[in-house]
């Protein structure tokens, strides 16, 4: 008795350990990145396509994994259609025409992947750049916040109708469909009067709408978009995307729990490239202050930049920060790391800094590596009343030091990298630099 007794406080410890490893930042006991992701999309070879897709598809259809597709154009699934796409399916982008495909208001996408055999959009060049293509938008009937339930994508598509770029109602709990272990690739075409597409787009996406276990990469605009509604997102992974990783907009009500974001200074855009964007609106006037704001609540990200030399990025302004946060929104981040940025939060010089906005952003039990200054408000030289709030033992975040092979467990796998905290040799520490002496290096 004395040693079942034994043997099961020993096991506890060690699942008690393992659960204090995993706490901030991604979690699971396994690589959950493991054998459905792509780091090095550049590598890999798909046959000529088979099958062509293009103009509207109206009938439910379902493409099938011994086939190739070739994406040309601007491709919607229209009047209540169900598009299925089998897993290991692989869909390519045309270079010439920026292929898209467009899931309509009342219509569904099933892409239901498996972590062995993943659905890939990818471009169809041989030579594979960011924004060869256009990228995916799943259109839904959930509430957003501008003037009337109803608002259309404004991108330059070319639908038949303008019912098929139409999004937004009083459904919270739409359902557009799946979106799982599936991987958008080399997406983010750039148009002379829109900008840049975005990887994924979720566009009045309600509740009922599942993506989990995505990830976009090297994509030239936003990675994802959400537009409104109340989606969710689990497991999604943003790899080297130009823009924004996350941009959260027109009062979407969205929970992202166990994410990634991996930036690089290399390739992110000087006009705007964080791991995540919160705002309720573009223009102020043209949002109903009636509805409700974006809020997005975040739990278990890991946002990470990927620096060969982070002070010399920063020094030559390589570098911004991991989250800008815009006027009324509000904003809770739990257990998570942001590491490598300059500085890790920016709030925008249009918030008020009082007890009732500092309410709505909430940064509790985090990890802040490597960061270049913590909380800052925009265009303030002086921050130490938002430094000194957040960093409140109430809060209970975490101030640290250290490179990524010390911080992550194997950050440094090109192939298969795995971005989970190892806790095991923190430092603690306000600022990744001496502010002194760098002035007396100048």
């Amino acid at each position: 008795m004395k040693k079942i007794t034994f043997t099961t406080l020993v096991f506890l410890l060690v699942l008690g350990n393992l659960f204090a490893q995993q706490e901030k930042g991604i979690t699971g006991y396994n690589n959950w990145l493991d054998s459905w992701t792509d780091f090095q999309p550049n590598k890999a070879n798909y046959e000529e396509p088979t099958q062509i897709l293009s103009g509207n598809i109206s009938e439910n259809t379902t493409l099938t994994k011994r086939n190739t597709y070739l994406l040309l154009g601007d491709v919607f699934v229209t009047d209540s259609t169900t598009l299925v796409i089998e897993p290991g399916t692989v869909i390519l982008g045309d270079y010439k025409t920026k292929g898209s495909l467009i899931i309509s208001n009342g219509s569904k996408l099933i892409a239901e992947g498996k972590s062995t055999d993943p659905i890939v959009f990818t471009s169809n060049r041989s030579d594979k750049k960011p924004g060869d293509w256009g990228g995916i938008f799943i259109l839904g009937d959930a509430p957003i916040n501008t003037f009337g339930k109803v608002a259309s994508l404004n991108y330059g598509l070319n639908p038949s109708s303008t019912e098929s770029i139409s999004y937004g109602g009083d459904n919270t709990e739409s359902n557009s469909g799946v979106l799982n272990y599936t991987r958008i690739e080399y997406a983010g075409k750039k148009t002379k009067d829109f900008g840049n597409f975005s990887g994924l787009t979720l566009a009045g996406v309600g509740s009922e709408t599942n993506i989990k276990n995505v990830m976009v990469s090297y994509c030239e605009g936003n990675s994802f978009n959400i537009l409104g509604g109340e989606v969710n997102l689990t497991k999604t992974v943003s790899f080297r995307s130009n823009k924004n990783d996350y941009n959260f907009n027109q009062g979407t009500q969205s929970t992202i729990k166990n994410a990634l974001a991996v930036r690089s200074p290399y390739i992110s855009s000087p006009d705007g490239s964080r791991c995540m964007y919160i705002s309720s609106y573009d223009i102020k006037e043209k949002a109903d202050t009636s509805k409700k704001e974006t809020f997005v609540n975040a739990e278990n990200l890991t946002l990470v930049n990927v620096s060969n030399d982070l002070k010399s990025d920063i020094k030559v302004g390589l570098v911004q920060e991991a989250i800008y946060i815009g006027p009324d929104v509000s904003f809770n981040i739990h257990k998570s790391v942001i590491s490598g940025f300059k500085p890790a939060v920016i709030l925008d010089d249009r918030i008020e800094i009082n007890n009732e906005n500092l309410e709505k952003i909430q940064f509790t039990r985090s990890y802040f590596n490597n960061c270049k200054g913590n909380i800052y408000r925009k265009d303030h030289i002086n921050n130490d009343d938002l430094e000194s709030w957040y960093g409140s033992r109430a809060f209970d975040n975490v101030y640290s030091k250290g490179p990524d092979s010390e911080t992550f467990i194997d950050s440094d796998n090109s192939r298969a990298p795995d971005f989970r905290l190892r806790i095991n040799k923190i430092i603690a520490s306000n600022d990744l630099f001496d502010d002194e002496k760098e002035e007396d290096d100048e």
